[in-house]
């Protein structure tokens, strides 16, 4: 994309050999023939040591035996199909005739030796052609890697695009601050708009050095202000009411199934939800469970409180016809294979079993998909000092809170107006209002809400997200 902040990007060289060396050896990339987004810039670094470590990737480089010198591109897209901005890496390694005799090449996180079935480095014409995954670009030597990930590819351009938001790495942590519920919202309904079939037909062939070719540290000093620019400019252009709302399955799909329940779930998922809303509470032996209410009477009809009892004591006590407590742990390996997020509105807690939380989040890769809300700002605080990049969600009843002030006091993402209460309860989320919390980087999660015109006011203004009882009714009327 040419635009006015793209002419910012510093094309001087340090050594015209080494970028026209570049240039000659840059990769071409057979890349799917609906592939919606392109590279746009490369960041280029020459070596010739035996041994250094990638200044943008997490690696130490060696060259192999026969090569005098290798290339690195590191490999800019403004855009993933799930997540603002892209950047892959290839390596090429040469002999003293300039012959390539080695490449590697980047894959979701790691990398791997560019082969093809022959045992050979993929070449055309010298110079190495590679495959890049529909919407996610990792690469490949041949398309029988691409094709093993066909379904989990699919979900990445289809109902997940979007939802990465602002991407920070650990390459960028300190110099990308743009990650927020605000900026989240505006990419993911950008991507949304971009979703595609992928033909898997690799037939569009690009020539990686017909972009511009950069030092490294060029790039990087231009990649945080590309990112806000494009941030800046995406909330210019995306008017509130067309904003993508999070929807918010308040206790599961609780009106058609028992609440905070495994069917419940299920239901959410298969009616299009993005999150399921359930609440945590702590058993005697400080397992995190599912469940609303302290006391089990209202659900579950028998006497006693959650946490005078084991987990496996309370799954004893289930009555014929209900579904039993689930644990913490069970509920995220049911979303994870749901593929949907979790807003844990956590009631109780132990010394014990919130750092067990945040851990087991993270250990079954669920810790971006989760946001964690309560009424308690300690218990928020706690979450953000045992992990600072966790999501976390302030709950008030009052209309009389000052939300950016206790929000910011706990380091929230999120405010939770619990206003279902109220007659017309869109109409206290004035302009001023609104645009304080805005103002604060802060996203908004609406109570649960069950009234098609209460909800159609909320989408309107372009909260951050709804919870109702009844997901469907968060769908868009024209779906």
């Amino acid at each position: 994309m040419s635009d006015e902040h793209f002419e910012t990007l510093s094309l001087e060289q340090e050594s015209a050999d080494d970028h026209e060396m570049a240039l000659r050896h840059a990769p071409l990339i057979r890349f799917d023939a609906r592939e919606p987004f392109l590279p746009s810039v490369v960041g280029y670094t020459v070596f010739r040591n035996e041994e250094i470590e990638s200044p943008s990737f997490p690696r130490t480089l060696t060259l192999p035996e026969g090569a005098v010198c290798g290339i690195e591109y590191a490999v800019w897209w403004d855009w993933d199909i799930q997540h603002l901005y892209e950047l892959e890496h290839i390596w090429v390694y040469l002999d003293d005739a300039e012959q390539v005799i080695a490449a590697d090449a980047s894959w979701h996180g790691g990398y791997h030796q560019m082969v093809d079935a022959s045992g050979n480095v993929p070449l055309q014409d010298g110079r190495v052609i590679l495959y890049s995954e529909p919407g996610k670009h990792a690469f490949a030597p041949v398309a029988d890697w691409l094709a093993e990930r066909e379904p989990i590819t699919r979900g990445g351009c289809g109902i997940h695009a979007g939802k990465g938001g602002v991407l920070v790495t650990d390459l960028f942590e300190g110099y990308i601050d743009d990650r927020n519920p605000i900026n989240n919202q505006v990419v993911w309904t950008y991507l949304e708009r971009r979703t595609f079939e992928p033909a898997f037909t690799f037939s569009r062939i690009f020539d990686l050095s017909q972009v511009p070719h950069v030092p490294w540290n060029n790039l990087f000093e231009w990649i945080p202000g590309r990112v806000t620019w494009w941030a800046q400019f995406l909330n210019e252009q995306t008017p509130a009411s067309q904003r993508r709302v999070i929807r918010i399955a308040h206790r599961g799909a609780s009106a058609y199934a028992q609440e905070n329940s495994l069917t419940a779930i299920r239901k959410a998922a298969e009616m299009g939800s993005d999150m399921v809303e359930v609440d945590v509470r702590i058993t005697v032996d400080h397992v995190p469970v599912i469940i609303h209410d302290e006391n089990l009477q209202r659900v579950f009809g028998v006497s006693g409180s959650v946490s005078d009892f084991t987990l496996d004591e309370l799954i004893a006590m289930t009555p014929d016809g209900l579904e039993p407590i689930m644990s913490l742990e069970a509920l995220i390996d049911a979303c994870r294979s749901l593929h949907i997020g979790l807003y844990l509105d956590i009631k109780q807690v132990s010394p014990q079993s919130l750092p067990r939380m945040v851990t087991t989040l993270r250990e079954k890769g669920m810790l971006n998909a989760a946001i964690f809300g309560s009424f308690r700002p300690d218990i928020l605080a706690e979450i953000k000092a045992l992990e600072p990049k966790a999501q976390t969600s302030i709950l008030f009843s009052s209309t009389h809170v000052e939300p950016v002030a206790l929000a910011q006091s706990v380091g929230c993402d999120y405010v939770h107006p619990c206003w279902e209460r109220f007659d017309q309860p869109h109409e206290l989320l004035t302009e001023e209002w609104l645009g304080a919390v805005r103002g604060a980087g802060l996203g908004i999660i609406c109570w649960h809400e069950e009234r098609p015109a209460v909800i159609y006011e909320l989408q309107q203004r372009g909260v951050n997200g709804i919870c109702s009882d009844e997901p469907e009714l968060l769908l868009p009327r024209d779906s």
